[in-house]
């Protein structure tokens, strides 16, 4: 029994090296903090005092922003969305809700290539719960029932700006004459 102990034990020594090797490598992410940046409400239907009776119809329009911050390691991301409900058919405003959330993050271990897809959608992916609670509060306390949000997308978001960038470039270049 003895014997099969020292066998074992310097064995085991390199796989928990790797392991940790592997572990050092993983890219860590934290939540440091999050927070409403900004947030506006505006009741439309209440202030003109029109027929809470309309069937609405939603619009959601969403854009990220990602900073880097002095700490070393330490980035604000911000999901900023815009939603307007108005009423189908006549098209009439119902409610308008802007908010900005904003998570600070401490990044470790993330190449720096891939520094940019990371910010921009692992990040809001880890606020996002966060964000749909507020817009669920909001609108319910503002005397609407509340709107739960449906899952984003954010990675699909992500290669949709890189196409449009793409292509804005590409339309920059033939704008330039060539002499």
């Amino acid at each position: 029994m003895a014997d099969e102990d020292k066998t074992d034990a310097p064995a085991a020594a390199p796989d928990v090296a790797a392991a940790g090797d592997a572990a050092a490598a993983q890219p860590k992410s934290r939540v440091l903090a999050q927070y409403v940046r900004d947030l506006s409400f505006e009741n439309i239907l209440a202030q003109k005092g029109a027929s809470p009776e309309a069937t609405p119809e939603i619009k959601v329009q969403v854009n990220l922003d990602a900073r880097k911050r002095k700490t070393d390691g330490q980035f604000e991301v911000i999901t900023k969305l815009n939603i307007t409900s108005n009423a189908k058919g006549t098209n009439d405003p119902l409610f308008v809700l802007e908010l900005d959330y904003a998570g600070v993050f401490l990044i470790e271990g993330v190449p720096e290539e891939q520094m940019h897809p990371y910010l921009l959608i692992e990040c809001p992916r880890i606020t996002f719960p966060f964000v749909r609670r507020v817009v669920s509060d909001v609108t319910r306390d503002g005397g609407f029932p509340p709107l739960n949000l449906e899952t984003i997308d954010f990675m699909a978001l992500y290669r949709q700006e890189l196409a449009r960038r793409v292509e804005q470039q590409q339309a920059e270049q033939k704008e330039v004459p060539v002499q």
